[in-house]
């Protein structure tokens, strides 16, 4: 299948700010009152219990995921495509690469979880034409929750990992 093909299958969408494709296959319906999941400070609003995304990645060149962190971890899923780079950066400055992909005997993953507060940004391996992910998120996905990668911040912070963090930023517009 081609990009064009998975996109009209699925009904994805342009995913604004961070890149790629998607469209939200589940929004749980039940909610977590504020304040009982701990740490307290962090889930003092309302949640819901859960949510899940298709995430697609094509060969032009503006297709990646951008450098962001959420404040709930993150679960990768690979369905199909060419291996996808995810590029971590933590708190201390740690830089890891994760590959998604179906080669499990080379070291691929199927599945991956980001920890909340974790950098992420993911981009096709080189020569990679498409690949089509998923990620599960509980508690759901909660825009107030996600925070977009600042270049010039990112590299001040972290300049041992300025590569990754130009190949997964966009100049500011």
């Amino acid at each position: 299948m081609t990009a064009d093909d998975i996109i009209s299958a699925l009904g994805l969408v342009p995913l604004p700010v961070e890149g790629g494709y998607y469209r939200e296959t589940w929004r749980s319906a039940d909610v977590i009152p504020g304040g009982t999941l701990r740490p307290a400070a962090r889930f003092a609003r309302d949640k819901i219990a859960g949510s899940a995304i298709y995430y697609l990645l094509t060969d032009d060149p503006d297709s990646f995921s951008a450098l962001h962190r959420l404040a709930t971890d993150e679960v990768y899923h690979f369905y199909l495509g060419d291996p996808v780079e995810q590029w971590r950066i933590d708190a201390a400055g740690r830089v890891e690469q994760v590959v998604l992909g179906q080669a499990l005997a080379a070291g691929q993953r199927v599945q991956a979880v980001v920890p909340r507060d974790v950098w992420q940004g993911s981009r096709l391996r080189a020569a990679g034409r498409v690949a089509l992910l998923g990620t599960t998120m509980a508690p759901g996905f909660d825009l107030d929750d996600y925070e977009h990668g600042d270049r010039d911040a990112l590299i001040a912070a972290f300049p041992h990992a300025r590569d990754v963090i130009l190949a997964l930023t966009r100049a500011s517009r």
